[in-house]
């Protein structure tokens, strides 16, 4: 099929081919090709909520509308674009700067609350930075911090508050309490569909403004994701068909008893923002009702697993002896397949893809925003650790024996993932650390697959599924005091009384307290030396790894 293919082989097939018959027979691809909501029940799925199999036509309207943005921003010597956003409205934008050719001119910077490299990039470049502040709903704790920070920048460059307000442009839904609040402040404002679901907005405005902003060219993203719609309606030569049989074809229990419900995903090149996107997609889409696709990285995968298959995306030539499946298509398209693909994998799941994650997002920030007022900004108390560790806090509800070391501890952990379950580390930290050191250690002790991302961005991408999926997770969540020399560190947010270490403690801190909340095995661990701390934890991660096997 011109424009995309999909190829799988061995039990993913045979488990994919009876999928697909049973779709075929119910008639599932030409009614959702029709929009037909009546294949989550009468009244479970709004047909506005299938607004996304329009977007390659509809979201053309757009493009005259950026280009003149595009146009005035250049004219302003503006060619930095700053995205203040978290999860999906942050990932789509990413993933299709990411596939623009080089010199396409235009840098897209994301600000999401983790690292604080991307704040100091954006202040050295304050001269040429446009702010796009893109959320469905309301503005996130660090959406709120971020723009207050960058707001006091403009301002001690001298900016009127008119500038200042020609300088930020919000995306959000018709009607939220971000379309207020930015009439209020003069921003510009690029309304959306309050009915697509954000995570199958990668062709909206969230995914499209930033991105063209930053020098991507949307007219070929959407002709991309155009030629694949015709096929979308098919029974045969159907690549989102196929792949969502995969996908929820593996996750349904099979004959041997086992749910092939984890999903590698293997990017050429290693993982981008396009694995990301698709993570938080499947994540939202099937993370619900105690079922749902939960995806790794290569790093968390060191040996083959029986619940788990792998999808290559776009690999060189063709499919990889260690890869099921393998798919090769243009972003644009790759956004269309995948979301058709949910779609699918939910309706053979019995879930409504469609339902935003929000609230197992929204949690742990209601969660943070309350401790800030609670302490007016100070640092949570977070209660006595269990034990320390030279300069490490160990925080825990798990009896373990043994020391109060922290290989004790990660060992305590390791042994508690279930058979069938995974570890999932979630690191609230500035610099260089990533939870893509720890997880090949952690997988071999575990003998399970680990996942990993940057705090708060992972868990709000992907918690759904964590929260509210299978419930076979097991969680290291790592927060730390701000690196020494680092000046942005704990940079004071204008008109709050922390700044941005302690929304980030806090921020750790209500995550790992909403995963215990759900009976969940979490293992907090603070770093008072962030430096020192994170080799002292990959050692340990060793030490475990050693005392497993």
């Amino acid at each position: 099929m011109p424009g995309f293919d999909v190829l799988t082989r061995g039990d993913v097939l045979h488990a994919a081919l009876k999928a697909r018959d049973y779709l075929v027979s119910c008639g599932v691809p030409g009614s959702l090709a029709a929009k037909d909501p009546r294949l989550w029940g009468r009244r479970a799925v709004d047909h506005s909520r299938l607004g996304w199999l329009d977007l390659p036509s509809a979201s053309r309207g757009l493009l005259a509308q950026v280009d003149g943005l595009v146009a005035d921003a250049r004219a302003s010597g503006l060619d930095h674009v700053v995205l203040i956003a978290v999860g999906a409205e942050a990932l789509a934008a990413q993933a299709i700067v990411a596939a623009r050719p080089p010199g396409a001119g235009g840098e897209l910077t994301v600000l999401d609350g983790g690292d604080t490299a991307g704040l100091g990039f954006t202040l050295e470049r304050l001269d040429r930075t446009l702010v796009v502040l893109a959320s469905k709903s309301g503005v996130s704790l660090e959406g709120d911090a971020y723009r207050r920070i960058l707001t006091a920048a403009f301002r001690e460059r001298g900016l009127s508050e008119k500038e200042i307000a020609a300088r930020f442009l919000v995306v959000t839904d018709h009607g939220s309490p971000l379309h207020g609040f930015a009439r209020q402040c003069g921003y510009r404002i690029g309304l959306t569909d309050p009915y697509l679901p954000g995570h199958f907005g990668a062709l909206s405005a969230y995914g499209l403004v930033p991105a063209v902003l930053a020098g991507a060219d949307a007219g070929t993203l959407l002709d991309e994701a155009a030629e694949v719609v015709p096929s979308l309606s098919r029974t045969e030569d159907n690549p989102g068909l196929l792949l969502g049989a995969i996908l929820g074809g593996c996750a349904q229990q099979g004959p041997e008893g086992l749910a092939r419900d984890k999903l590698l995903l293997r990017e050429r090149g290693g993982p981008g923002p396009l694995t990301a996107w698709i993570a938080q997609l499947l994540a939202v889409g099937t993370g619900k009702r105690g079922r749902g696709v939960v995806t790794f990285e290569p790093p968390g995968v060191p040996r083959a697993y029986p619940d788990l298959h792998a999808v290559a995306i776009n690999p060189a030539g063709a499919a990889g002896e260690d890869d099921d499946t393998s798919v090769w298509g243009p972003v644009g398209a790759q956004f269309l397949v995948w979301e058709y693909a949910t779609a699918i994998a939910g309706w053979l799941l019995g879930v409504n893809p469609f339902e935003a994650g929000g609230a197992s997002a929204q949690d742990a920030e209601d969660q943070a925003a309350t401790m800030l007022q609670a302490t007016a900004g100070g640092r949570p108390v977070v209660g006595r650790p269990v034990a320390v560790d030279g300069d490490i806090e160990i925080h825990t509800d798990l009896a373990w024996r043994g020391g109060s070391d922290l290989e004790s501890v990660l060992t305590a952990l390791l042994d508690r993932v279930p058979g069938t379950g995974y570890l999932a580390v979630a690191s609230y930290l500035s610099g260089e650390f990533s939870g893509r050191y720890l997880a090949p250690s952690l997988a071999r002790g575990a003998r399970r697959p680990v996942a990993y991302g940057p705090g708060p961005g992972y868990l709000h991408a992907t918690g759904a599924v964590h929260k509210d999926g299978p419930g076979t997770g097991a969680f290291l969540v790592v927060t730390g005091d701000p690196p020494a020399g680092d000046p942005l560190g704990d940079l004071a947010v204008p008109g709050r009384p922390y700044g941005l270490a302690t929304l980030q403690f806090t921020r750790g801190v209500a995550e790992a307290r909403a995963l215990r909340q759900r009976g969940l095995p979490v293992v907090h661990l603070h770093l008072r030396d962030p430096v020192g701390g994170a080799g002292r934890l990959a050692a340990a991660a060793r030490a475990a790894a050693v005392a497993l096997s």
